[in-house]
């Protein structure tokens, strides 16, 4: 869906090594499928591509989480031997979540278009790719969950959803649950597209507003250079004609969803986690405030990668070798 947006191709950018032959998209059908909210997406479908070759124990299988508007083609370079879900060794599970063009959307789904299509959660999409790991791939334990911002919060709520289904989690440049900036940016974009009546020209807007907070202005002001300002925004815009306004607004609304805790403190959450975690933060992110995944990494006394670089939300981009190598590290490779 955003193969030409300059979030898919920096994150795409972080996941080096060698080419492999992807996965061919597949999709699991789940009928009718019934939200926490009460709502049901007919039909439902969930996209996923798998990678690598699944052991006759069954004990390798790694899932791998979408990002914001990401698609499961966009991960195969994780499974790249070398880099971190080295599908030499593991059978790779990329799962496209709910709302990114590939799975069941706004944009695709014909009993329930656009602004018809119902209101899901992270907790939703959690609950879709269990159903398509236990019951269409005859799964039922994994090796690790991973996931790089809004993967990387469907990364934690796997590991208090299902918190005996995996070794393994580890969540990148994801949050918890949101900070109050978080709201704030994320209703920013919506209340945008909102009040545009999901127009092109407000998914324009919803788009400078998004890349603003990727990199930090340091950062942006190395990266691009005055005379070249007008012209990098109009290509931002540009870039916004592939994105469906109405699956953007509804990813957006799940991650404005997004709080493990359930009323529950952090540290209480914490204690239920039974899963070896890591977790991967970028400590200047402008886009997922880091807070409370660090305070989570103490209370769960996980193992906290720090990265320290002025890319914000990208610094996985940045700093790919040491997240390849502490990711490597951590599943015994």
């Amino acid at each position: 869906m955003l193969t030409k947006s300059f979030l898919i191709l920096t994150f795409f950018s972080f996941c080096l090594g060698l080419t492999t032959s992807h996965g061919q998209q597949k999709f699991a059908s789940l009928g009718d499928f019934k939200l926490e909210n009460g709502q049901v997406i007919q039909d439902c479908k969930i996209g996923y591509r798998t990678f690598g070759k699944l052991n006759a124990q069954k004990t390798n299988a790694i899932l791998i989480l979408t990002w914001f508007g990401g698609a499961a083609e966009n991960l195969k370079g994780m499974a790249n031997p070398g880099s971190m879900a080295d599908s030499t060794h593991f059978f790779v599970i990329a799962v496209d979540a709910i709302g990114n063009g590939v799975s069941s959307s706004p944009s695709n789904s014909t009993r329930q278009p656009n602004e018809k299509f119902p209101l899901f959660t992270i907790r939703d999409l959690v609950k879709s790719q269990h159903e398509v790991v236990t019951k269409n791939l005859k799964i039922n334990h994994l090796y690790a969950v991973m996931g790089v911002s809004m993967g990387g919060m469907q990364s934690f709520q796997w590991s208090v959803s299902y918190p005996d289904f995996m070794d393994r989690v580890v969540p990148m440049v994801g949050t918890p649950r949101q900070s109050s900036y978080d709201v704030l940016f994320w209703n920013l974009e919506l209340r945008t597209l909102e009040r545009g009546n999901y127009s092109r020209e407000a998914m324009k807007t919803t788009g400078l507003i998004h890349e603003l907070n990727l990199l930090t202005p340091e950062y942006g002001q190395k990266k691009r250079p005055f005379s070249d300002a007008i012209t990098y925004i109009e290509g931002v815009e540009r870039n916004q004609d592939a994105i469906n306004p109405y699956n953007w607004a509804s990813q957006i609304r799940a991650m404005l969803t997004q709080d493990i805790t359930q009323g529950k403190s952090l540290e209480e959450t914490a204690k239920g986690v039974k899963a070896k975690m890591m977790i991967i933060v970028a400590t200047q992110d402008h886009m997922v405030n880091p807070a409370s995944a660090m305070e989570f990494a103490k209370f769960a006394k996980a193992p906290l990668v720090e990265l320290t670089s002025n890319c914000g939300h990208l610094a996985t981009s940045c700093e790919s070798e040491k997240v390849t190598a502490f990711v490597r590290s951590f599943y015994g490779l």
